[in-house]
């Protein structure tokens, strides 16, 4: 997984007179959690954290507070209200040997076979609940779905990821081919197609031309 830095600075005073004046200032109090340590707070300027929330990318971030470093993950955010401004982030520790649960991003690549035939490409879950080891989390989580047809369904199930383990519902459709009934035809026609003999032979003979029937 692809990890950033933000470079925080320790909060002396706490509690909300002084978390509310640092938002004042553009800067988000935040906390960091997790292991045997004691939680530790600071804050960083806003634009520190776009990196890492405006975004569909999930990352390991390393966080430096003075002379400490933490890699962590991010956890809750709080927005205000009104004006979505982040008011305070909450990350989590990443521990030495300890696997990690987080929110891998699905990443779609292929072009469906249901999909050119007529069907309707409908994405079902946009993030998947994983745990592993640091090292073994994915960026993303890649399906290909070139050979989905229609009314076919790729689910958590079906995928297979080494050192990780899935923890949202085996029974999930991540994505999947919804059915409609042209579509649904053509595919049946291209079936039909492959290994059949030519049709026009078959359509030329015995038929008699309709005009030779006798007037009654």
């Amino acid at each position: 997984m692809k990890s950033v830095s933000i470079k925080g600075i320790a909060r002396v005073d706490l509690g909300k007179k002084f978390a509310k004046q640092l938002r004042k200032a553009e800067n988000v109090p935040c906390v960091i959690y997790g292991g045997k340590e004691a939680p530790v707070h600071f804050y960083a300027h806003s634009n520190e954290f776009r990196k890492i929330v405006y975004t569909p990318n999930v990352y390991l971030i390393d966080i430096v507070v003075g002379e400490k470093q933490f890699k962590v993950t991010m956890g809750d955010i709080q927005f205000h209200p009104v004006t979505d401004k982040i008011l305070h982030i909450d990350f989590l520790r990443v521990l030495e040997n300890k696997a990690v649960k987080i929110n891998i991003p699905v990443n779609i690549t292929g072009n469906s076979i249901g999909v050119r035939n007529g069907g309707r490409l409908s994405l079902n879950m946009r993030r998947i609940l994983v745990e592993a080891l640091a090292e073994n989390l994915p960026s993303t989580i890649d399906i290909d779905i070139t050979q989905l047809r229609i009314g076919h369904a790729i689910r958590v199930s079906d995928l297979s990821l080494d050192g990780v383990t899935l923890l949202s519902n085996s029974a999930d459709v991540i994505v999947a081919v919804k059915t409609a009934r042209a579509a649904i035809e053509t595919e049946e026609e291209e079936d039909s197609e492959e290994g059949d003999a030519p049709k026009d032979d078959k359509s030329t003979e015995g038929d008699a031309p309709k005009d030779d029937k006798p007037a009654e």
